[in-house]
């Protein structure tokens, strides 16, 4: 048992409810605004990197709420955040290791009805912190009311949580859908489910593209030089006057690309610690088998899968190729987009795309978070490990193109890898690189210390374990070799994946957001310049200075626009009012895209909505074009109208749709 903590005070408009709490030793709290927070006072010198900070907590309601757990030097002094949400109306338990206060890495696993735990902010020195507290940092415009107990801090990793209160009773019925929520759109019987699914099967085989396509989904009002493989292609650097930038398809036609992510034959729903949330889990071996797995270690039931076992039997996963890439026709998408199953694709001859894994850089050979030691000589090996699956699909035409990564957590730090490094990786290849990159700028140890303004020198360079505060002038430093590092990393990998396959664009790595320069630099490499925005619109004088500055097309890797009207607790990362106002976003962000002639695609996420119970890292989102049960959303008529005209606005002979929505606050 560990020493445990009641708040000190409460800050905001939260309130603490004089009410009986279904939790042993809880308080029922009740948050209005964003902001609200419980404050814990403890004695500088009480914490250590060795503690672990545990609590229980029950969000109440049907929506969810994300909160920020803070550890902070003083009033004023760096501040470690770890965010998180929670199941509602199922108990959950935080367990966070102090050991997260470094920062070394970003993501940590989901745990029951506790999700997707995520490091931010500063790092921190446990022993100097003197406050704690528990801040909602998100939540629709409901007040929060949640029950926590108080937080315990302890040296040993506390238990998982076996067992959890679930006050209304399981939160998922049979079919994948929500039992916690009412909405309009929920399938009520089998039966339905199962016309709905072989009228779609019906229908596929006569969908088409809705615009004078080409093989390949192209557009036919022109022609340019066909190479028999995708290319980018600038119409103004080619003296054909209207100057902008298109994809090329096999026989030579423009392909603007519209792509779904996720096109896969599964919405997980990860039940690990947590089996009571289900109404139904199939019995192993039985008829409903295939949608029984794994992630990470922890159960999954599949429902779309079983849904799809209840319409087709044995021929499902057959059944629901044709289905599918039929809907996808229909609606107007000409890319099967990221995290998809592209060998359905590539046996149907459809434009596909693929990302490669980076998961050969072990996290042993990590610098700082995933950023591998790109000076090493394993990391040379592991690039053309990482490139050798590409000479699968090197001499297929239907593949666009290829990733090389996505989001790298490096990323979303708020420090430089070569900054980080010197705090999580006591010797490397790359800090002894990073010592004779400092060598060229100073000379000696005196210079650099006072250049850096503290006390450092080129074997602290080199290797040991940081704990000082940098300065200013040391991130400086820092941030310059950064640039290098990341141009190492990507040009190693770029010439690896040319090396085996000289036919297919590099599609770069899907960057969360416009990196700092020092991060761009490196995409000098690739041919297409692809970011995921999760914005109203394009940031479109941002997204032009980088195709400028890189000289390469902008494609979106992700986007997407939720509501909170159809059975699930979070909206995604941008919401609008409801299903009919998903369709006016969709239509002013795409069209907007279309309009822009750095642009040449926008790849949609995702295909389906998330689990009620949430993926392997508890995101559940009401993000897809169909629910569990492949109902579409008004969402899907709204893209097939703008997918219609797509090619007239990029041509500029149609003006794109600009009857956008009200954009609300995010729920996620």
């Amino acid at each position: 048992m560990g020493t445990t903590y009641t708040p000190d005070r409460l800050t905001g408009d939260v309130v603490a409810e004089d009410a009986e709490a279904p939790l042993a030793d809880a308080t029922w709290y009740i948050a209005e605004s964003l902001g609200d927070e419980l404050v814990y006072e403890v004695e500088p010198g009480t914490l250590s990197e060795d503690d672990w900070i545990t609590f229980d907590l029950l969000l109440d309601g049907e929506r969810l709420t994300k909160w920020d757990l803070r550890l902070r030097e003083g009033e004023d002094g760096p501040t470690f955040r770890m965010r998180y949400s929670a199941l509602n109306q199922c108990q959950a338990r935080a367990r966070v290791p102090l050991t997260a206060t470094n920062q070394d890495r970003w993501k940590y696993d989901r745990e029951g009805a506790w999700l997707k735990p995520l490091a931010d902010g500063d790092r921190v020195n446990p022993a100097a912190v003197d406050r704690v507290s528990v801040r909602v940092i998100r939540k629709s415009d409901r007040p929060t009311r949640w029950c926590q107990t108080p937080l315990e801090v302890t040296g040993e990793e506390p238990d998982r949580l076996e067992d959890p209160l679930l006050p209304e009773g399981p939160l998922a019925d049979e079919f994948g859908q929500s039992r916690v929520h009412e909405w309009a759109g929920r399938t009520g019987s089998e039966a339905a489910l199962v016309e709905r699914l072989h009228s779609q099967a019906d229908a596929a085989a006569d969908q088409e593209l809705p615009w004078a396509a080409s093989a390949w989904g192209g557009w036919t009002g022109r022609q340019f030089e066909a190479t028999g493989y995708f290319r980018t292609h600038h119409t103004g650097r080619e003296g054909e006057g209207d100057g902008r930038w298109w994809l090329v398809d096999p026989d030579g036609y423009p392909f603007w690309s519209t792509g779904l992510d996720c096109v896969r034959a599964n919405v997980k729903s990860v039940y690990g610690g947590i089996p009571a949330a289900l109404s139904w889990i199939p019995d192993e071996g039985g008829a409903f088998a295939p949608a029984l797995g794994e992630t990470n270690g922890e159960p999954l039931v599949d429902y779309l899968t079983a849904n799809l076992v209840r319409a087709f039997g044995e021929d499902w996963h057959d059944r629901w190729a044709d289905l599918v890439l039929g809907q996808l026709r229909d609606l107007g998408f000409n890319t099967v987009a990221n995290w998809s199953e592209w060998e359905v694709a590539r046996e149907a001859g459809v434009p596909y795309v693929r990302p490669l894994s980076l998961r050969v850089f072990d996290d042993e050979h990590a610098v700082y978070r995933d950023f591998p030691d790109v000076f090493s000589e394993r990391f040379h090996e592991a690039a053309r490990e990482f490139a050798e699956p590409l000479a699968e699909t090197r001499d297929d035409p239907a593949m666009v193109g290829y990733f090389l990564g996505n989001e790298p957590t490096w990323g979303f730090a708020e420090e430089t890898p070569a900054a980080g490094m010197l705090y999580t990786t006591e010797r490397c290849e790359t800090r002894v690189e990073l010592r004779s990159f400092l060598e060229d700028r100073y000379d000696g140890d005196a210079e650099l210390a006072d250049a850096w303004g503290m006390d450092a020198s080129f074997d602290d360079v080199e290797s040991g374990r940081w704990s000082e505060h940098l300065t200013d002038a040391a991130r400086e430093d820092l941030e310059a070799f950064s640039e290098v590092m990341v141009d190492e990393f990507y040009r190693v990998l770029s010439e690896a994946c040319r090396d085996v396959d000289p036919n297919h664009l590099n599609l770069g790595t899907r960057y969360a957001y416009i990196p700092g320069e020092w991060a761009l630099r490196g995409m000098s490499h690739v041919d297409v310049f692809s970011v995921n925005c999760y914005e109203q619109r394009l940031l479109a004088e941002a997204f032009r200075e980088v195709s400028d500055l890189l000289e390469v097309p902008v494609l979106v890797g992700e986007w997407h626009f939720g509501a909170l009207d159809a059975g699930l607790p979070a909206s995604g990362i941008s919401r609008v009012r409801d299903q009919a106002a998903r369709g006016d976003a969709y239509r002013a962000y795409l069209e907007d895209a279309a309009a822009k002639p750095w642009c040449v695609g926008t790849h949609y996420f995702t295909l389906y909505d998330q689990s009620i119970v949430g993926r392997f890292d508890g995101e559940n989102y009401n993000i897809g074009f169909f629910d569990v049960c492949h109902r579409p959303y008004p969402l899907a008529a709204a893209a097939r109208e703008s997918h219609e005209r797509l090619y007239e606005v990029a041509t500029g002979e149609a003006d794109p749709y600009d009857d956008p929505p009200e954009y609300l606050p995010t729920v996620h």
